[in-house]
């Protein structure tokens, strides 16, 4: 009788993001890039990759031989390379199980593969409004003076 079963779990099922540029494996770029189309990252990028602001629905994907050395700043970012910078995202981060990042995250929804590893602070994007989040603060500035 077999009590335990050896299954492998997909934790973040892939998505069906088009891609309309891509930096290949054996690319190396030095400099910032202003994407305004979902690239894919396979090569090597010294340098911040950024979506003009106020973009949407726009993807970072870095692929498992990518690696991007600068921040990272789009709607959706995917990461199963090496990312050393801070990634910013306005949706959604995905860690895959080979992904490393040695920088902060900044995200309003993320996925972590186990085997992902990461050096910095992950940062939850507040999304209410503003009278919440100063509601929030008075809030917080009553427990602490209640402690005192």
């Amino acid at each position: 009788m077999k009590i335990f079963r050896n299954k492998t779990k997909k934790f973040l099922s892939p998505t069906a993001e088009l891609f309309d540029s891509m930096i290949g494996e054996g690319m190396v770029i030095h400099g910032r890039i202003v994407v305004n189309k979902s690239i894919r990252i396979d090569g090597v990028v010294h340098g911040d990759v950024e979506i003009p602001e106020g973009k949407k629905n726009i993807t970072v994907a870095v692929g498992s031989t990518g690696k991007v050395f600068g921040d990272i700043k789009s709607f959706r970012v995917l990461i199963g390379g090496v990312v050393e910078g801070n990634v910013y995202a306005t949706e959604r981060v995905e860690l895959h199980g080979v992904a490393n990042v040695k920088g902060d995250i900044t995200y309003a929804d993320i996925g972590i593969e186990p085997g992902a590893e990461i050096v910095g602070l992950l940062i939850k994007r507040v999304t209410g409004k503003k009278s919440e989040i100063a509601d929030a603060g008075k809030l917080i500035q009553k427990i602490q003076n209640f402690k005192k």
